[in-house]
């Protein structure tokens, strides 16, 4: 079993350069989690016939957005984050909106687990959404994840906007404090892990030089001054399944590249 998770910065944008379904082609994954679609399912010209599509677009056109494709038809599928945790974390009626307008989080149910697709709120550079990510985002998300892990395992990916620690990123010292790498947006990635949930690419590979996405300016994906921002999770149920798990910087398109995980089932 194969997943692929990827930010794409807009499908259209990255299909348009001939770079997206050659990409597929060749890896062949069996499951695609796509963040950052800004599309509707009917503005895609992407053509996979080997894949079911699953959509949750964000009720603003050209916007936020996720996506999943998979060779195997899932049991059912799950748009958004359910009402009552929302209602417990208070994201229903803090005058930021409803989160679920934004189509953050597409969840596939299979025979033996979940794949949860999320793309996480970024805090902004003035740091304006940092209390929204901390405070409410981060705990509900964890909290949907157990829920579903009661079920049966989970793997989720995505763009999850943090560097989790100093190797995660090329200059550590100078971002400190910035949007993706405060302490409390490092401190939801800590509390994925106490409860339960393994960094895929870490359980494999250690040190800095692994990044996921480099910012337009200076040259700086050349240079490979970047962020690993992107992330696959599994159930610490599955570690005996997981396999390997890699990083794509040669694939181009977007600003940030594909991550994997392969596992057995």
């Amino acid at each position: 079993m194969r997943i692929i998770s990827w930010n794409v910065n807009g499908i259209r944008s990255v299909h348009n350069k001939g770079l997206f379904v050659p990409f597929i082609e060749k890896e062949k994954p069996d499951i695609i989690c796509l963040q950052e679609t800004k599309a509707e399912e009917h503005q895609s010209a992407v053509d996979l016939p080997d894949y079911e599509e699953y959509w949750n677009s964000a009720k603003k056109k050209g916007y936020s957005g996720t996506a999943i494709f998979t060779k195997a038809k899932p049991i059912s599928i799950m748009l958004g984050l359910p009402e009552e945790i929302l209602k417990k974390y208070k994201m229903d009626d803090d005058g930021y909106g409803d989160p679920n307008a934004e189509g953050r989080v597409i969840s596939a149910e299979f025979k033996d687990f979940f794949v949860v697709n999320v793309y996480t709120p970024n805090s902004k550079p003035d740091l304006s959404r940092l209390a929204l990510r901390h405070k409410q985002w981060d705990p509900a998300f964890l909290a949907y994840c157990k829920e579903l892990e009661k079920r049966k395992p989970v793997i989720f990916c995505g763009d999850l906007n943090v560097a989790h620690t100093e190797d995660d990123l090329a200059n550590p010292k100078q971002n400190e404090g910035e949007h993706g790498f405060t302490k409390e947006e490092r401190a939801g990635i800590d509390a994925i892990i106490s409860a339960g949930f393994i960094d895929t690419f870490r359980n494999f590979t250690k040190g800095k030089g692994h990044y996921t996405w480099w910012t337009h300016f200076a040259n700086a994906r050349a240079r490979n001054i970047g962020w690993r921002i992107d992330y696959i999770f599994a159930s610490k149920k599955l570690a005996k399944n997981l396999k390997s798990a890699r990083i794509y910087p040669e694939v181009m398109g977007s600003d940030h590249c594909p991550v994997e995980l392969v596992a057995s089932f």
